[in-house]
């Protein structure tokens, strides 16, 4: 944070208690964006993105209201106030919203190294999108492209309010994809690979991704229909990331406030088998989705939301908390315009004993699963159907591709049914390893 930030923020902070606000914050974004697409050996697309933004957020009685700009001159700066103070004084009172209170503070910001400050060139992307494509075009099979693109983000956060915080990090994000297609006309198949990391030396190459890329788009060539069958299926990590994501917003504290969850009603209860731990740690360093402090300035930490099984606790944020008679978790999320809700960090279940080979060894007829899509997902019910392509499974081992099919069954009994393999591998912000769930329906011919 430099001086300039820090002053300007308070100023605006002074602005709103003048004008009648009895708490305010201000958030202050500046971020920069650049990416590049490749395709066909040829660039398609560049483009590079700085902006910078500021929110103030006032308090008068238990009404609030929001107001941001981009344009952070003296005249703008007061507009932006003086429309936030007139709409809080008719918006409807919300006895749940609030700032923190000094003593929930977060005491310091603690560096976890999520800024790579050697911003890459144009021409740097450039040669790492061209080259995952090539690697993938160079396979054997692979017959088109939809191209790759190369990107690098940054952005400096900070957070002042009038209970006397004030906190600022930085964080930035190098990211590589590739999407290709092997075989011809109507019996093309489609995949595609790619790698996030903060830091460009922790990417995978541009050569792994595109020759991952083309490997998966191979495999998936001629694919069967089966019938309709109850069988064990196994999730490929990349699935199985998005059942942590469902049980993610099951557990977010304004939906369980609004009583719009499944689980609701499950805190303290059994809903994993016994060997389950679910995590969620802010503080890995260099993590996906690390920060160091939520967007109410509320510390957070590593905590078990299942710990043996078990249900412990709800993803909140200061109103989520006071809605349900709790404490904020630290889990604060926000944008310039909006108000602070829940969201997870770094979130995670931990991996199990045996390998992805061992959880199929006995499966005499099963699917694995590499791809699901739809919107089947009913978080108020549970309820929980998508469509799916991978792999049937035969005789403990994959045997051949298979589209076409729909996965479905109710979340609690995939939960209750669910037995994680030892690959857990930290490659987005969600992350689960290979899953074996029993019991579930595939509907196929």
């Amino acid at each position: 944070m430099t001086h300039d930030t820090a002053t300007l923020l308070q100023d605006v902070l002074a602005r709103a208690r003048k004008a009648g606000a009895e708490s305010a914050d201000v958030l202050m974004v500046e971020s920069t964006e650049l990416g590049v697409s490749w395709r066909k050996g040829k660039s398609e697309g560049l483009n590079r993105a700085e902006s910078s933004g500021i929110g103030v957020r006032v308090f008068i009685g238990t009404r609030q209201a929001i107001a941001s700009s981009t344009d952070t001159s003296d005249a703008a700066l007061s507009e932006m106030v003086e429309r936030a103070i007139a709409m809080a004084r008719v918006a409807p009172a919300d006895p749940f919203a609030g700032i923190a209170e000094a003593g929930m503070l977060a005491k310091n910001i603690p560096a976890l190294d999520l800024y790579d400050a050697a911003e890459p060139s144009e021409d740097a992307l450039v040669a790492r999108a061209a080259q995952a494509e090539a690697a993938a075009l160079a396979e054997r099979g692979i017959t088109n492209t939809e191209g790759a693109e190369a990107g690098y983000s940054a952005s400096a956060v900070t957070l002042a309010a009038s209970n006397g915080f004030t906190g600022s990090y930085r964080s930035g994000m190098h990211s590589l994809s590739v999407s290709v297609l092997a075989g011809e006309g109507t019996r093309m198949e489609r995949d595609y690979d790619y790698t996030v990391r903060r830091f460009a030396g922790d990417m995978k190459s541009p050569d792994a991704v595109g020759k991952k890329a083309a490997a998966r788009a191979l495999a998936r060539l001629n694919p069967r229909k089966v019938s309709t069958c109850q069988v064990p299926l196994i999730f490929d990590p990349r699935v199985a990331r998005s059942l942590l994501s469902s049980f993610a917003g099951a557990i977010n504290g304004a939906s369980v406030a609004r009583g719009t969850s499944f689980l609701k009603d499950k805190m303290g209860t059994e809903l994993f088998g016994k060997h389950i731990r679910i995590i969620d740690d802010p503080y890995i360093p260099r993590g996906l989705g690390s920060k160091p402090v939520d967007a109410e300035g509320v510390a957070g930490k590593k905590r078990a939301f299942v710990e043996n099984g078990v249900l412990t606790g709800w993803l909140l944020d200061l109103r989520s908390a006071r809605q349900l008679g709790m404490e904020s978790t630290g889990h604060a999320s926000r944008g310039l315009a909006s108000a602070p809700s829940p969201s997870s960090t770094n979130f995670y279940m931990e991996a199990g004993e045996a390998s992805p080979e061992a959880l199929m060894r006995d499966i005499q007829s099963g699917f694995y699963v590499t791809e699901a899509f739809g919107m089947g997902v009913n978080m108020v019910t549970g309820d929980y159907s998508q469509g799916a392509s991978g792999f049937w499974i035969e005789n403990g081992t994959r045997a051949y591709p298979v589209s076409e099919v729909t996965i479905a069954g109710h979340l609690l009994d995939m939960f209750k049914n669910l037995t994680p393999a030892n690959d857990l591998v930290f490659d987005y912000a969600t992350n689960a390893p290979t899953l074996r769930i029993d019991g579930m329906t595939v509907a196929g011919a």
